[in-house]
């Protein structure tokens, strides 16, 4: 079996595959990738199942070191990156003959990158699942953050894996948007018009208090019009929750799974994967649409993303 072995990090580098849904009733988020567009289309370019566990980089890089031959791609970001000291293309397929040195940089634009490497990272799962869980510890490497020295292992590939890359025409077509397009929320009805207004009309920025958890936003404050507490309930991923202090709140992967703020709208699922390429001090703005719509778009890239012969050349 071969291995990876991480001589620098960076700031945030873990291993994520899709997740773990079917456990909120224990109180577990599904964690997984932030961004699971860019992971699925980074593990198809080098012949990986859509879902293998592969590391997530956030806004900084690392130092990887290939000891045998691999098959890898980044994908996501721009973090600019050479394979001993040439540069690399993301959304490309490269081949690493034996002790080659994989380094990556900060990124130019978004917050994460990922780096899908054929034969995937074997991790054991916990609860079906190898992605990191970092508030809760589990799952993942040791389940934690990366650290120096760490070797991880990776399944076995076939040498005929094909060299390829991303269509810029598909590359365009699913760049993160910084519109998030909405559902209305279970409590909508708390916030009078004057309100829902000012959510969709005003610019929001994201806040350097932003993690896996959740991004918060600056910016306008938004307030209920009813002066009583939630009952704790079901959070989902994506809830655009409003604080008591007018503060929002989008719920992340690694969110809670109840909470007792009302919740104003929700990111429709084919704009989560955006949320995942946020970084603080982005600005974004959210548009409303309908549940027939959400749908709709959600199919329509589902559809997308199967089509092997648009993807990739």
């Amino acid at each position: 079996m071969t291995s990876l072995v991480v001589e620098s990090p960076g700031f945030l580098t873990t291993v994520q595959d899709f997740g773990r849904p079917g456990h909120g009733v224990l109180g577990i988020s599904a964690s997984g990738a932030a961004d699971p567009i860019t992971l699925q289309l980074g593990n198809r370019l080098v012949g990986n199942p859509p879902g293998a566990a592969a590391l997530e980089m956030t806004l900084t890089g690392g130092t990887f070191l290939f000891p045998h031959s691999a098959v890898f791609a980044l994908a996501g970001a721009d973090f600019p990156a050479t394979l001993n000291g040439n540069p690399v293309a993301n959304w490309a397929t490269h081949s690493a003959p034996p002790d080659s040195k994989l380094s990556v940089g900060p990124t130019a634009n978004g917050a994460r990158c990922y780096l899908s490497i054929a034969g995937g990272i074997q991790i054991p799962p916990f609860l079906g699942s190898a992605s990191t869980h970092l508030l809760s510890g589990f799952g993942g490497f040791h389940g934690r953050a990366l650290r120096r020295g760490d070797i991880l292992q990776l399944g076995a590939f076939s040498a005929a894996t094909h060299l390829r890359s991303l269509r810029p025409d598909a590359l365009e077509r699913l760049r993160p948007r910084k519109i998030l397009r909405v559902t209305g929320g279970p409590q909508k009805h708390w916030f009078d018009e004057t309100t829902h207004r000012a959510f969709l009309k005003n610019t929001f920025e994201v806040t350097g208090e932003t993690n896996r958890m959740g991004l918060r936003l600056s910016a306008p404050s938004l307030r209920s019009v009813l002066n009583r507490e939630l009952v704790s309930e079901g959070a989902p991923l994506g809830a655009i929750q409003v604080t008591p202090s007018g503060q929002t709140i989008i719920l992340f992967v690694e969110q809670q799974t109840a909470g007792g703020y009302p919740k104003i709208a929700n990111v429709i699922g084919v704009d989560l994967p955006s949320l995942g390429q946020l970084r603080p001090r982005d600005q974004i703005r959210f548009q409303l649409v309908s549940f027939g719509e959400a749908r709709a778009l959600w199919l329509e890239q589902h559809k997308f993303l199967q089509s092997e012969e648009l993807l990739f050349v």
